[in-house]
């Protein structure tokens, strides 16, 4: 196992380094990174994951190219906003984070919106809002902004998902993450009213296997995304997106972005990433490692994740 951590170019989910710990099984480097505040229970989910990766050859490929988005933080700083967007060659739609202040929000979202109207917005709220505050944040970006083509999670719950459905008066679709990925059983969770679009996240989901059969279960369109990994768990990722038969929005799989420095490049070409301009010889490790004590505390993670899977 190595324990890695890559420099990020700004703050995203609070944090400005991303911890992440690598092994090698028979079918090469996998990944587990659960975010440090995540407890034993849900980062056991990553492990399953990263277990699947290192030993289980990979699915049937529907295509090599994946189509991606790039992600904006919740920043208006104009130069961090100016070079990423210059990262995302090609690139035709954009995540952006929103929900903690409106004014912001909106001034990020035109800047965006200043790269051309065939741009898709979509917009990513991680559950802030309340159903009334949803109401009143999604009329004033579509006024002032214009049609975005999906919003990601506004609320926390189904039941604040469905009223928005039911009161909004603009083109809405839902998009459902933290609901699907932090259930005990994302089976037993009934989708009807509240949703439009399925996330696909393949660490937290508990690898590609049981993320398409989340996908089958409730039967609706998917986006595949990354949960911010570095260059091994966006392969993974990216092997789930091409797994799935029929695959109609962009990936969130261009977070690599983000990073200052990643273990590899997935550049991007005419807005897509190609399965087949990398493999494990490509990974660049030196650099990266961190402090003993740092390894231990992994090392100690993955124990007692095992245990719980055991």
């Amino acid at each position: 196992m190595r324990v890695i951590a890559l420099p990020m170019k700004t703050e995203f989910r609070g944090i400005t380094v991303r911890e992440v710990a690598l092994f090698k099984g028979d079918q090469g480097w996998a990944e587990f990174s659960p975010f440090l505040e995540y407890d034993d229970n849900e980062s056991a989910r990553w492990l399953a994951a990263a277990i699947e990766a290192a030993t289980t050859p990979r699915p049937k490929r529907f295509r090599s190219d994946i189509p991606v988005n790039g992600t904006i933080p919740a920043t208006n700083d104009k130069k961090t906003i100016d070079e990423l967007v210059a990262t995302y060659a090609g690139v035709k739609t954009f995540k952006v984070k929103v929900g903690e202040n409106l004014s912001e929000d909106i001034a990020r979202l035109t800047r965006i919106r200043s790269l051309g109207r065939k741009i898709n917005i979509r917009i990513d709220v991680n559950g802030l809002w309340s159903v009334d505050e949803a109401l009143t944040n999604l009329y004033a970006f579509y006024e002032e902004v214009g049609p975005f083509e999906y919003v990601e999670q506004p609320c926390a719950t189904l039941d604040e998902l469905r009223e928005l459905k039911s009161k909004i008066r603009i083109p809405l679709k839902i998009v459902v993450d933290e609901i699907i990925r932090k259930a005990e059983d994302p089976f037993s969770i009934n989708l009807e009213g509240a949703a439009d679009i399925l996330m696909l996240k393949v660490q937290p989901l508990g690898g590609i296997t049981r993320s398409l059969e989340i996908a089958n279960h409730h039967n609706l369109p998917v986006v595949v995304s990354s949960a911010l990994e570095s260059a091994v768990g966006i392969r993974y990722g990216l092997e789930l997106a091409a797994s799935i038969e029929t695959l109609s929005f962009d990936c969130g799989l261009a977070t690599g972005a983000l990073f200052t420095r990643d273990l590899a490049q997935n550049s991007i070409d005419n807005g897509a990433i190609s399965l087949s301009a990398f493999s494990d010889s490509d990974y660049y490790f030196d650099g990266f490692d961190v402090a003993p004590e740092r390894y231990e505390w992994w090392q100690n993670r993955v124990m007692r994740c095992a245990e719980l899977l055991n």
